[in-house]
């Protein structure tokens, strides 16, 4: 497998559709700009769909991906390394911010195991079934993944993005689970970002003190040294420091982008994928919205990379999707405003055109006189 290969088959949302979305928002009876960036997120999703008006966003999904990271010994994360399935088992249960979040939007949720450290008994056969290998390899002195399960855990992802697609998913608001998951994902950024560790280390979804962020950092430091020989490969470089949560995520990220299936990332785990996707297939990031700024430095070292602005700022770093589905009434909102404002009537069209040349004769005159002046 070639990451490289989705250049060729990712294309950018429709730019003809577009340009006649921003037409008609110039009709409609709210002045343009006057909606702020829900005007620019109303014109983005009609190129995605490839429709004017745009059509809701009905059918939104969270989709999970969940593993355990072996570097989480270091005692790096503000959990017990190999407790990810805890989480998982909360959300489930209904129980943790996402699940709540998604309740109160009516948002269904899959979580799919790619990687955690648990007997699969401890959780749904339809959560562990997809599972590439128990736990991922302490990425400052062995690879996460060997090659054959890096490809594995990048197909599964495919294989999810195009399973939501048929099914007429929207919309997926992208989220993860994990115990050490911020570590992976920020060697990656410092990696491809060509940063130190310490510019990139954060405190993590469960928050840790100083010495913890100490280790991290160290940790970090040492997996930036086994990345670097492999930065011209994606996935030996998920391979080596990822982990097979990142490695699926990424394959997910790339699918949809060919499947024209639009994406909320949340926090840093998310945008790490985003990055090493976006060196895969420069066109990719075109079909993703950053839901929120998290407030973990490495989460804004890859989204200023990619050019990507968060849609909010609350801070929310507790993982699973909870920022990002924040953001998801807010696209939804966008959709129905550019759809459902009536256009202005054909009389005050003219007006308003008159208007518009009434000013531009004006302007003209105004500078004859400041250049007669000038003379």
């Amino acid at each position: 497998m070639n990451l490289d290969d989705f250049s060729d088959l990712i294309e950018r949302p429709d730019g003809g559709v577009r340009r006649d979305a921003e037409e008609r928002r110039e009709r409609l009876i709210v002045p343009p700009g006057a909606l702020g960036r829900l005007d620019d997120l109303g014109e983005w999703l009609s190129a995605a769909q490839q429709a004017v008006p745009v059509r809701p966003v009905d059918q939104p999904r969270v989709v999970i991906f969940a593993a355990d990271h072996g570097v989480a010994a270091l005692d790096v994360s503000g959990r017990a390394a190999g407790t990810a399935y805890e989480l998982v088992r909360d959300t489930l249960d209904g129980a943790s911010p996402v699940a709540v979040l998604a309740r109160r939007f009516s948002v269904p949720v899959r979580i799919v195991d790619a990687g955690l450290d648990c007997d699969p008994e401890l959780l749904p056969e339809s959560v562990v079934r997809h599972r590439v290998r128990r736990g991922s390899g302490r990425i400052d002195i062995e690879d996460a993944l060997t090659a054959e399960e890096a490809e594995q855990a990048v197909r599964l992802g495919m294989a999810i993005a195009d399973e939501e697609a048929d099914s007429g998913t929207d919309l997926v608001v992208l989220g993860d689970l994990s115990v050490g998951g911020t570590t992976a994902a920020s060697v990656l950024i410092a990696a491809l970002c060509g940063t130190d560790a310490s510019v990139v280390t954060g405190r993590g979804g469960a928050g840790i003190d100083d010495l913890a962020w100490m280790r991290k950092c160290a940790a970090i430091r040492d997996a930036l040294r086994r990345a670097r020989p492999v930065l011209g490969d994606q996935l030996e470089l998920l391979a080596a420091v990822g982990g097979a949560d990142l490695a699926a995520m990424t394959g997910f990220l790339l699918q949809s982008a060919v499947r024209r299936m639009p994406v909320i990332l949340d926090g840093v785990v998310g945008a790490a994928c985003a990055l090493v996707a976006q060196r895969a297939a420069f066109r990719a990031p075109d079909w993703w919205l950053a839901g929120q700024a998290s407030g973990e430095p490495a989460q804004a070292k890859a989204l200023d990379r990619m050019a990507l602005t968060p849609l909010l700022d609350h801070g929310v770093t507790v993982g699973g999707g909870s920022g990002a589905i924040l953001a998801l009434p807010l696209v939804q909102a966008a959709a129905a405003l550019a759809a459902e404002l009536p256009e202005r009537a054909a009389e005050e069209e003219e007006e308003a055109e008159a208007a518009e040349d009434t000013e531009a004769v004006e302007d003209a005159e105004e500078k004859a006189d400041e250049k007669a002046a000038d003379a």
